[in-house]
């Protein structure tokens, strides 16, 4: 095996970690805050952790990534350890927004790469990075019956798709293929941050 194949695939494998963990930690934080058990923390962490990913795979007819890596499980699993373990039932504050933002930044640029490497049309790719990062944060939000964030505040949608087009485009200046994903990631924690901070929002009716 190639040096470079090794780091490539160690790359996506530690994103897919790092994403997973930061999902499931503000999945199973927001469940604590709406007051469910010890199976119903572990179950919104894993919908928000893995259902995005699940999701862009079998959209490429693809086996989801938790099958072929079951180790994911393992990231959810410390997440919902260290929400039973703090004890903390407040709402989601800043912190775990940022945290949220870097998942969704990582999701949404190895989603889009991922998209990419299965050659399909670099439009379909940028759908799929969208897909990727916000499915997991609106079904936690659904199950939780609370306001979905995707669909009212914080232009989530809109950093995911910008960031995914950006990684897409630079692809197609074949620029070395570390930048696109930087580039894309950073787009969308941009967007979201500030976003956040000066709260932004798409128009509305």
């Amino acid at each position: 095996m190639h040096l470079s194949h090794f780091t490539w695939a160690s790359l996506v494998t530690i994103c897919d970690f790092i994403a997973t963990f930061a999902f499931a930690t503000v999945g199973a934080r927001v469940a604590a805050a709406k007051g469910m058990d010890f199976g119903g923390i572990t179950l919104i962490a894993a919908v928000s952790s893995i259902s995005g990913g699940t999701l862009r795979n079998l959209f490429l007819l693809k086996s989801p990534s938790w099958v072929l890596n079951p180790w994911l499980f393992a990231s959810i699993g410390l997440a919902v350890l260290l929400t039973i373990l703090r004890k903390s039932t407040e709402p989601v504050g800043r912190f775990m927004l940022s945290l949220d933002t870097f998942g969704l930044a990582v999701a949404t640029v190895s989603s889009t790469e991922f998209a990419m490497n299965a050659h399909v049309r670099p439009v379909i790719a940028a759908i799929l990075g969208l897909i990727g990062g916000v499915t997991g944060g609106l079904l936690r939000d659904v199950l939780c019956q609370v306001e979905p964030v995707l669909l009212h505040r914080e232009t989530i949608g809109t950093s995911c798709l910008v960031g995914a087009i950006t990684c897409v485009s630079l692809h197609e200046f074949a620029i070395n293929r570390y930048i696109p994903i930087i580039a894309g990631a950073l787009i969308v924690v941009a967007i979201r941050e500030l976003s956040i901070r000066f709260e932004w929002h798409l128009p509305r009716i």
